[in-house]
């Protein structure tokens, strides 16, 4: 836990030169501590930025200019005092600034410490607290948004009735039992089995958001397969908009996996260019093969990238059925060349797969195959922007508490005494407030805050 009596400090903008950089303090000595290594123009009040000069703390002239804020706790971010010196971004000004203010009493603040205190304090709950570190880390504006809607506490109106709910049936119970010598009204059986219900239902429902949210959260790897020659790099090419792997007209040009990150609709998706599938011809085409089972075994989603150029179907339902009951889509890729006279390419399902016709030349269907991807993974789960579980962590202690309520429920059927069933609730519920941070351990609090960045 933290020491209140401790103020700590860091410097919150990434690490090198830029155009600011800024200093933090945090706790009871905040303006103690900054003050000093300040001139300033004007009394600092709160959340009023005040221009100041940086003092040179050997010759006591300007090292630079400043702008400097004020927070006053409890209403600042981590709920103590909170002072902020955005100077520019030099890295000797900088560390000046830390150094002077561990010398007069500050301690370097830990990875994440900032938006510790701020839990602790009760301004913001733990789904909130690993948002902010989700928003930091976010690589594009979609999964930006979820975390903000979440910093913003969606998640937590989402849990709070749920909990509500469960807190009341455990009340209930509670009171049956302490005062059946009291004639307080036992709850019936089938009336404790709906109550119980009506928390498993909504719980369940939060818990299918997290195939959607883990993708959103992590990103979606995707596989590109086929023979060799049908085009899986040109393809490649197309989706990440440059040429990033090479392309001939030699069969077999791929010999091992080429991997490039872009984002479909704000998802990001890692990319992987595979060797083409069939019988080797040394053994680096072997070993480039093998790879590319491996990608295809490990893959979210899978392209399987087909000749439609060609009138010879030569295994190709063999490549087909090595992808049933995946996340795939069968891309007929050369269509500016086709000669099919088999309308089997034109349908829009294959073998139960989404079946689209692209030209990587002329970039034909590129814009249908990105959209088709994108609805692949839109429905990969329910739920809104803003409140859907992304973290292990909540799917984990979701999963959990389901576990016991079910347990709970079954605990009905065999006539189990309302002392035991009441086992099983208090650890839902403690599964439950685990996820807003209200009874989770210090070794989980320590972890989460630790991936954190310094002076956040």
């Amino acid at each position: 836990m933290v020491s209140e009596n401790e103020t700590i400090v860091a410097i919150s903008t990434p690490p090198g030169r830029g155009g600011i950089g800024i200093v933090r303090f945090s706790g009871p000595r905040a303006l103690e501590i900054a003050l000093p290594l300040l001139k300033m123009r004007a009394e600092l009040e709160h959340a009023r930025a005040r221009f100041a000069e940086i003092v040179d703390p050997e010759k006591r002239s300007k090292l630079d200019e400043a702008v400097v804020t004020y927070f006053e706790g409890p209403n600042s971010y981590t709920g103590e005092d909170i002072v902020e010196i955005a100077a520019h971004g030099s890295p000797v000004i900088l560390d000046l600034l830390v150094r002077q203010s561990l010398s007069g009493g500050a301690r370097l603040a830990r990875p994440g410490e900032f938006t510790e205190r701020a839990f602790l304090s009760g301004r913001i709950d733990l789904t909130q607290a690993e948002a902010v570190r989700d928003l930091i880390e976010s690589q594009t504006l979609y999964q930006a948004r979820v975390a903000a809607q979440q910093m913003g506490g969606s998640l937590s109106r989402r849990i709070k009735p749920i909990k509500q709910n469960l807190v009341e049936l455990i009340a209930v119970l509670e009171a049956g039992i302490d005062f059946a010598d009291d004639d307080v009204d036992v709850m019936a059986d089938a009336e404790i089995v709906a109550r119980i219900d009506s928390v498993i239902g909504p719980l369940a429902e939060l818990a299918r958001t997290f195939e959607h949210g883990r993708i959103v959260h992590s990103g979606l790897g995707l596989a590109i397969v086929g023979r060799p020659n049908v085009g899986k790099s040109s393809l490649f090419n197309r989706l990440v908009e440059w040429d990033r792997a090479i392309v001939t007209a030699i069969p077999g040009t791929t010999r091992d996996l080429v991997t490039e990150k872009v984002a479909i609709g704000g998802i990001p998706i890692e990319l992987v260019d595979t060797a083409g599938l069939r019988e080797a011809t040394d053994e680096a085409e072997s070993i480039g093969i093998q790879k590319s089972r491996e990608a295809l075994a490990d893959a979210d989603l899978v392209l399987v990238v087909l000749d439609a150029s060609t009138e010879t179907w030569n295994e190709e339902d063999d490549l087909i059925s090595s992808v049933a009951g995946r996340c795939a889509i069968i891309v007929y890729n050369k269509s500016d060349l086709e000669s099919r006279s088999s309308s089997h390419h034109m349908v829009t399902e294959d073998n139960g797969m989404r079946a689209i016709r692209t030209s990587a030349l002329t970039g034909e269907g590129i814009e249908v195959l990105r959209s088709a991807i994108l609805d692949l993974v839109r429905n990969s789960g329910t739920g809104g922007e803003d409140d859907m579980l992304t973290s292990v962590r909540h799917h984990e202690a979701v999963t959990a508490a389901l576990k016991r309520l079910e347990e709970a429920r079954e605990a009905i059927s065999r006539m189990t005494p309302h002392e035991m069933l009441m086992l099983d609730l208090y650890a839902a519920l403690r599964q439950v407030d685990s996820l807003t941070g209200e009874t989770t351990p210090d070794d989980i609090l320590n972890l989460i805050f630790s991936t954190f960045c310094i002076g956040k």
